[in-house]
């Protein structure tokens, strides 16, 4: 064993999205932030997002209509408080990350250019250079995190385990490059993002491994709602890890999804058709797939417009021999986004003292059982700047003169970890996925048992991936009904006891 180096920090901030650059962006105002992230600043989700962020912001619109249209995407079970804060604060968050130097897309007036997707009543989608919003939302934002001499940035640094002390939390054991450092911080933040890769198909970046669930869960900390995974309905049919995303606004502006046998199908199975619901869309294209037909996105419709209005993915597109202005797109869900997770007040706090959550990782309340498109960057927005303001009431602790005496666990059997992660992900798709049952999930269950049970020694990032699809599974196997993005196939229907039942861990 080794001493590992200690750094004391005022504020611990994990993770490189919206909600974690966010966070350290605003935070810096009243202390020193130490900003963790397992890659590049640049590897997370928030990058891919193409659809963009919703906000009353267009004539016509108002919050309140935005409220009553994430409380019915979210199948009764939204915090009616949160998805106030959050409809209420959004466009003044929006408006501040403009000024703060976001080049988002304008009419020729000079106004928000606001896009349509599904199941939201009013145009509110905010984006920038077409379909790639989060790459520009993380431009900024990293770009504004540089500026400050308050901010210091680790990369390529994994949070391993919250340290614990008194009930509190008191920062994280890291590994930095390979090297053991504890970093001690008067409050610590995981903004450390999902978990889609547990599953076959996903749009999530080879980051997204559930690392804060488990490190979170490990800890004590609680969390709810891990059943409640949504699947992206329309990703690029191609063998790739991850797949690329063919954005819900292609939909929104009059793309329509097509069978094996060439005919639109979702009008006669939702009176939104392909503007219904995600989980909805997700579920009937996994239908038609079931029945060994092909999907296709239909955009032929947009013609010459295709490029100028989605040019990141007609280059997606093109790079794998397909023409969206001619040409059919090969479509399948993938798992996309996951709804629960670290309970958080509106404070963004979570159970332990010491310890806040936003974005992805944090269940604030605010998507319930489904998340309403592009509400996702919006929240990592709007709860950031709440946990930002809250860090500020985070007392001084005084540093230990040395750190614990550990090693990072090397990884002894590369081989055999590959093994383990393509068990857990072709598990998670097959049984835990799109359609779910009991005998599926039991199985799932002891899959992830037994990849467990054979994990080398040093499976770190395996191990956490093993924990988050544990939860997953055991709360889709406690939850005896279909919700959102919760599809049981034994229990086909919503049950009115479950309208207001959350499974805590």
């Amino acid at each position: 064993m080794s001493v590992a180096s200690l750094l004391k920090v005022r504020y611990l901030v994990v993770g490189s999205g919206v909600a974690g650059l966010h966070t350290a962006w605003r935070a810096c105002e009243s202390g020193d932030v130490t900003l963790l992230t397992k890659r590049s600043l640049f590897d997370s989700a928030t990058s891919y997002a193409q659809g963009g962020i919703a906000a009353a912001l267009g004539a016509g619109d108002s919050p309140e209509l935005h409220r009553q249209d994430t409380l019915a995407a979210g199948a009764a079970l939204c915090d009616r408080e949160a998805v106030e804060v959050l409809v209420e604060e959004g466009p003044t968050r929006v408006r501040e990350l403009q000024l703060a130097g976001a080049r988002f897309d304008l009419t020729p007036t000079g106004r928000l250019e606001l896009g349509r997707e599904a199941a939201h009543s009013r145009r509110r989608i905010v984006h920038a250079q077409g379909d790639r919003t989060g790459a520009e939302v993380a431009r900024t934002l990293v770009a504004r995190v540089l500026e400050h001499k308050r901010v210091s940035v680790l990369e390529h640094a994994r949070a391993l385990d919250l340290i614990v002390e008194r009930g509190r939390c008191a920062g994280v054991r890291a590994s930095v490059l390979g090297q053991p450092v504890e970093i001690r911080a008067d409050a610590t933040v995981l903004a450390t993002g999902g978990c889609g890769q547990v599953y076959r198909y996903t749009t999530n970046p080879i980051v997204a491994t559930g690392d804060g669930f488990a490190v979170a869960h490990r800890a004590g900390v609680k969390l709810a709602d891990m059943e409640f995974v949504q699947f992206h309905p329309t990703a690029l049919a191609t063998p790739e890890n991850p797949l690329a995303l063919v954005s819900e606004a292609v939909r929104g502006e009059g793309a329509t999804l097509l069978n094996s046998r060439y005919r639109r199908f979702m009008p006669g199975r939702h009176k939104l058709a392909e503007l219904a619901p995600r989980d909805i869309v997700a579920r009937e294209i996994f239908r038609e797939q079931q029945d060994g037909g092909q999907v296709w996105l239909d955009a032929r419709v947009l013609g010459a417009s295709f490029p100028a209005r989605f040019p990141g993915i007609f280059a997606l597109c093109k790079a794998r021999g397909i023409d969206p202005r001619t040409t059919l797109i090969p479509v399948t869900p993938a798992a996309h986004y996951m709804m629960g997770g670290v309970v958080t007040d509106l404070a963004g706090r979570a159970s332990m003292p010491g310890l806040w959550a936003c974005g992805e990782v944090a269940r604030t309340g605010v998507h319930g059982a489904n998340r309403l498109a592009s509400n996702s960057l919006l929240e990592g927005l709007v709860f950031a700047e709440r946990v930002a303001r809250d860090l500020a009431m985070a007392p001084k602790e005084a540093a230990p003169r040395r750190g614990g005496s550990w090693k990072v666990p090397a990884l002894e059997d590369r081989g055999a970890a590959q093994v383990a992660v393509d068990r857990i992900r072709d598990a998670m798709w097959r049984y835990a996925g799109i359609d779910r049952d009991a005998d599926g999930l039991r199985a799932c269950l002891a899959t992830l048992d037994d990849v467990t049970d054979r994990l080398p020694a040093g499976a770190t990032e395996e191990q956490n991936m093993a924990d988050t699809a544990r939860m997953i599974a055991l709360a889709a196997l406690e939850r005896r009904e279909s919700r959102g993005g919760h599809h049981r196939s034994d229990f086909p229907k919503l049950r009115r006891g479950w309208a207001t039942r959350h499974i805590e861990f």
